[in-house]
């Protein structure tokens, strides 16, 4: 009796402590707002495991995207580099059933993938949204791809400003990318490959129309690369899709809504960045009326993950405004305002012109907003 009372408080402790470890498993959403008709889904696109030449298990994959706030990651093991296959079976397949079951206990969009990896040109490619993975361990890197599209696959350059391959760090456009976009196989780019934007990358996706992606291509843990501050978080491909599911996800893909989230800098087309940037903020108006040239406070609000970043653009008729200000993530701000001696007295909405300069509509240009502040003017 007394030995039966022993193995069950030993099974109760283990019990209590397998709970306490999953409770300590918290997931940090990532607050950036849906947009009209779509929600915003945050990916990962590419990343390895013990399968390739990653140190970590594909089910510890989804735990970390699960606890990183993650909607969707794709497995995207080398084909063609197998670095510890004296230790594990080259089974191509097999990272992704992994992380798949386990990312089906946690909610998480687990895609099937592969890294096709070539020299220069035409450079690595990924593949996902794949039905066999074998398929594509090929010789010649044109089958490899073709192989993918019987499959149906999203097919995208990575890192094409890589060092391994572009010494210097500048991507380069070869006859071979030609070839690939002329056939329709090639999709999209890496914009931003872990910590490394490319603007020649997002200059080609303009041009090209092709699907701009944010990846964190992980070898190691996660948080051996990230996490050391608000803003050094895993790059994210945000993903603007019609529903919650993995075939919305390829949607998307294929009809270039995405924006590249990477650090604090957010990249994309202007149709997508406007309506996260006005989503983000609330503007608070000044309590009080402006008094000939004296000063008011308007507050602004931003609930995203994002600090915003503006310059003032123009000059407005009724007031003076900052020439620049931080709107801090998840914090309100206080934008002073002053009347101008012209001004017209009344109440009225005042159109303040600015650029966000860390949202990047182009490599060189930021996206340009209007904040518009409710607000009386007296004399």
């Amino acid at each position: 009796m007394k030995l039966r009372i022993i193995t069950c408080l030993a099974a109760a402790t283990v019990v209590l402590a397998l709970g306490a470890k999953a409770q300590n498993r918290a997931r940090t959403e990532i607050n950036i707002p849906d947009i009209p008709g779509y929600v915003t889904l945050k990916c990962d696109f590419h990343i390895h495991t013990v399968f390739s030449d990653g140190t970590v298990w594909p089910s510890i994959r989804a735990d970390e995207a699960w606890m990183d706030g993650m909607d969707a990651i794709a497995i995207t093991d080398h084909i063609e580099y197998q670095p510890h296959k004296d230790d594990l079976p080259i089974k191509h397949n097999r990272s992704y059933e992994i992380a798949k079951a386990r990312g089906d206990t946690l909610g998480l969009i687990v895609i099937r993938g592969a890294e096709i990896t070539r020299s220069m040109p035409p450079g690595h490619f990924n593949a996902i949204f794949l039905n066999d993975t074998e398929a594509l361990a090929t010789p010649e890197w044109r089958d490899s791809i073709n192989a993918a599209l019987k499959q149906g696959a999203f097919v995208f350059w990575n890192h094409p400003g890589w060092t391994g391959q572009q010494p210097d760090g500048v991507g380069r456009w070869y006859a071979e990318h030609d070839e690939l976009l002329a056939k329709g196989a090639m999709h999209g780019i890496e914009v931003v490959n872990s910590t490394s934007y490319y603007p020649e990358a997002h200059k080609w996706c303009l041009e090209k129309k092709l699907t701009m992606l944010c990846n964190s291509d992980e070898h190691t843990p996660i948080s051996f690369s990230y996490g050391r501050s608000p803003d050094d978080h895993r790059p994210i491909t945000l993903v603007f899709a019609e529903k919650r599911t993995a075939a919305a996800i390829k949607d998307a893909l294929a009809n270039r809504r995405t924006a590249v989230y990477s650090k604090n800098l957010l990249v994309g087309e202007e149709q997508f960045l406007n309506p996260i940037f006005e989503r983000s903020i609330r503007v608070i108006p000044p309590p009080s009326a402006i008094k000939g040239t004296g000063r008011v406070y308007a507050q602004i609000r931003n609930t995203s993950d994002i600090t915003y970043q503006l310059r003032l653009r123009g000059e407005v008729d009724d007031v003076t405004a900052p020439s620049s200000i931080e709107l801090s993530a998840g914090r309100t701000v206080l934008m002073e305002l002053r009347g101008r001696a012209t001004a017209e007295a009344g109440k009225k909405t005042v159109s303040l012109p600015y650029r966000v300069d860390n949202l990047l509509v182009a490599p060189d240009r930021g996206l340009d907003v209007t904040i518009k502040v409710p607000m009386e003017l007296a004399k």
